[in-house]
């Protein structure tokens, strides 16, 4: 394993003031418990909080700031957060309008995040994310996996959160977007989580891990490596299948890295991708190209599909300005 590490045991304490000293305009960082915040704190507003484990970057710590959230709880690598992380979070965030959880559907995730939730003072509600449509149900979730749904969820519901709109309201507008949602992925390679040292799982030249999950997690079919019009046209299908949609919907079309494949090869993906679906009848009214939501060192993709309507449209074009996304004012 050759990574650029001092001590695996440093790994993400490292990480995150790098991250802090590079964006301390924008964020703040604590120790004993984790977690990070805006650095300016929001004044009458649902406060919008994530986490989970780190190794996802930039999910969920790079989406902090105007539009999006308020404070992310970030675990050691591939590992939940905990329950006082969240706690922490929320009493440094809550400004007099309550507490909104977006959580990825992963079981300790959802376990870690409910705990937080029975022993919070403050009103407070959750979104549960589960864009993934490669599996109903595996060993590290109780659903659908969360997986690059989950940016569209923040900056929609973050942005809706910053006209002042109330607890139940961003809920209700945060299980919309997620019901409109559909993802899956493909992996070339494993990654290698550092304190194992070793790749997650084994695969060689000539495979492919088709509806891989961002941990590693196994897919839905291990298969022969094939052109990459073959590849995106089963991950289209699969979403095409899910969601359902009528020609002449206006769609969002998301293509994610998972941290090792070059943004020249995600153009190629999203090139093949766009092809398809507009030969269905969808209109791609908005895009994004680029690794969000990642998986350490593995190469791979993925290709999500968000059905849009005049509202999810109004939130998404609404300025943002966090340290990983960026528009408008």
């Amino acid at each position: 394993m050759k990574k650029f590490i001092n001590h695996v045991d440093d790994f993400l304490a490292e990480s995150l003031s790098g991250f802090a000293a590079a964006h301390q305009d924008l964020v703040t960082l604590h120790f004993d418990p984790n977690f990070v915040c805006r650095a300016q704190k929001s004044v009458q507003k649902v406060a919008l909080i994530s986490g989970g484990g780190s190794g996802h970057e930039p999910l969920h710590t790079g989406y902090i700031g105007h539009g999006m959230l308020d404070a992310a709880c970030p675990g050691h690598v591939f590992t939940s957060p905990t329950p006082d992380q969240m706690l922490a979070a929320a009493e440094a965030v809550e400004s007099g309008k309550g507490i909104l959880f977006i959580v990825k559907n992963y079981a300790g995730d959802v376990m870690n995040f409910e705990m937080a939730a029975e022993m919070l003072p403050y009103e407070h509600a959750t979104v549960l994310i589960s864009d993934d449509v490669a599996v109903v149900n595996s060993t590290y979730t109780t659903g659908r996996r969360g997986v690059a749904g989950t940016l569209i969820v923040e900056k929609v519901v973050g942005s809706f959160a910053e006209t002042g709109a109330d607890l139940a309201t961003c809920k209700v507008l945060g299980d919309k977007v997620n019901s409109r949602t559909a993802s899956m992925g493909v992996a070339l390679t494993s990654c290698t989580v550092p304190a194992a040292g070793r790749p997650t799982f084994d695969i060689n030249e000539t495979e492919l891990e088709m509806g891989v999950g961002i941990h590693g997690e196994p897919g839905r079919r291990r298969e022969a490596m094939r052109s990459v019009d073959e590849i995106v046209a089963d991950l289209v299908a699969a979403i095409w299948h899910d969601l359902q949609p009528v020609a002449g919907s206006k769609i969002l079309l998301l293509i994610n890295g998972f941290g090792a494949t070059p943004l020249m090869e995600l153009y190629v993906i999203y090139n093949a991708a766009a092809k398809l679906l507009q030969q269905h009848g969808l209109i791609i009214s908005r895009s994004l190209v680029g690794n969000y939501i990642t998986a350490l060192d593995m190469a791979g993709a993925s290709i999500t599909v968000c059905l849009l309507d005049d509202e999810i449209l109004q939130y998404w074009d609404a300025p943002v300005h966090t340290p990983a996304l960026r528009w408008g004012k």
